[in-house]
């Protein structure tokens, strides 16, 4: 069996104390909302405390869906990185950003510098520049699949896009794993079908992206963004494919946002007979410790 790990849309704190200059974009908005509202829903010790809680599981793979910052802040990204080497190490953690970690079109230079190692493919290292995503990570009978949704976007907008060139790519990866008979997981940040958030949060080609996984399959979506529950079912060659959402990993159980939680997908079977069973694990509303929350057989829809 593999336990693979899910949280996602972290949001650490403190921010920093920002520059001026450092105001001067999108990015005095987001440190607006951040004084007036985020800064109380998002907490760092309701953080560590699903963290101790998920270490304590034992997982054999953990995967981060994006948004470790909030308005990509320099500083931020230095904290956010020692965050990922205490989560774990880089073979045994994957990440994909958010649309926070590229608030601005200056933090995307940030991610090589500090997330690099998280979000590699096997022996990417070995074969020079070329596109980052979507990079694969086997791990026994799994694979890990990780998107980029995250992309620079006007002040009000929090939209995704993955793009056809890595739609393309992803298509590939798909149908070589399948062949090979590996569980697939597929990692982004936004939902890839439509929710009750507005249009101005969505991804942008989200029907270019299941109509990718309809012809070459996977076994499970994962995903963050809305900070909320959520199970939808995708359309694959073989049936259908469960792509779960999660809430904030630092939101705090203050009754108006569903609270912190985190996922466990236990992994099990053969090509063609997998099992997936998901637990989910993390605050109640209105609860103090962390508790499990539910389970559900994802092998078949429903």
């Amino acid at each position: 069996m593999f336990v693979l790990a899910h949280l996602t849309d972290p949001h650490i704190g403190p921010l920093p104390r920002p520059r001026l200059r450092e105001l001067a974009s999108k990015r005095i908005l987001g440190w607006l909302n951040w004084r007036r509202n985020r800064h109380k829903r998002h907490r760092v010790e309701i953080l560590s405390d699903l963290i101790a809680d998920l270490a304590a599981q034992k997982p054999d793979h953990t995967a981060v869906t994006g948004d470790l910052v909030n308005i990509a802040l320099p500083d931020e990204f230095a904290a956010t990185g020692e965050w990922l080497r205490a989560l774990g190490p880089a073979a045994d953690v994957s990440f994909v950003p958010g649309n926070h970690d590229a608030y601005v079109r200056s933090a995307l230079a940030q991610w090589g510098k500090h997330w690099n190692a998280y979000m590699t493919g096997d022996g990417a290292a070995d074969r020079g520049t070329g596109p980052r995503f979507p990079y694969v990570r086997r791990r026994g009978s799994v694979a890990l699949v990780g998107l980029s949704s995250a992309v620079p976007t006007p002040a009000f907008l929090a939209t995704g896009l993955l793009g056809h060139d890595q739609l393309a790519r992803l298509e590939t990866a798909l149908q070589t794993l399948g062949a090979e008979g590996l569980f697939r997981v597929v990692l982004l940040h936004h939902p890839p079908y439509r929710t009750p958030a507005s249009r101005h949060k969505r991804l942008v080609d989200a029907d270019a992206f299941r109509a990718v996984l309809a012809r070459a399959g996977a076994e499970l979506v994962l995903h963050g963004h809305d900070h909320v529950h959520a199970l939808m079912w995708l359309d694959g060659p073989g049936g259908k494919i469960p792509a779960v959402g999660l809430p904030s990993a630092s939101a705090t159980a203050d009754g108006h946002h569903q609270p912190a939680a985190y996922n466990l997908y236990r992994i099990d079977g053969a090509p063609g007979a997998f099992t997936c069973e998901v637990l989910s694990r993390g605050f109640a509303p209105g609860a103090a410790t962390i508790t499990e929350l539910a389970r559900k057989n994802l092998s078949r829809p429903g």
